[in-house]
């Protein structure tokens, strides 16, 4: 990772298959937390609910149903760094004032077994 990733102004870019669905435009970096001004683009309807169900889940401490929103977020989108590269593990809100926060990291979590 560069500090460019983390510089205010920076775009991050959320993906359904090649679609960019989302631009995120750094606000303010508190590493590991990313904080950001939410641009939605043509695609992004299809998965604002799951987003608006991971904040309700959130709010009520329902970890079952947290875990339930970040499967569904993280088996149907990508994210990539400001330079395109691939983000390996990411955890995002996006959330109904037009903002988002997330965390990443270099590398994919390993698998849970069930």
């Amino acid at each position: 990772m560069t500090n460019t990733n983390v510089a205010t102004g920076s775009i991050w870019r959320l993906h359904h298959g090649d679609q960019e669905i989302v631009r995120l435009i750094v606000a303010e970096a508190d590493f590991p937390w990313m904080y950001a001004d939410v641009e939605t683009l043509a695609g992004f309807e299809e998965f604002r609910q799951v987003f608006a169900a991971q904040e309700v889940a959130l709010d009520a401490d329902d970890d079952d149903q947290i875990d339930a929103c970040y499967k569904q977020i993280r088996s149907h989108l990508t994210m990539t760094y400001p330079d395109g590269d691939p983000v390996p593990e990411f955890m995002l809100h996006i959330h109904d004032d037009g903002t988002a926060s997330w965390r990443w990291h270099y590398e994919p979590f390993p698998e849970e077994e069930n």
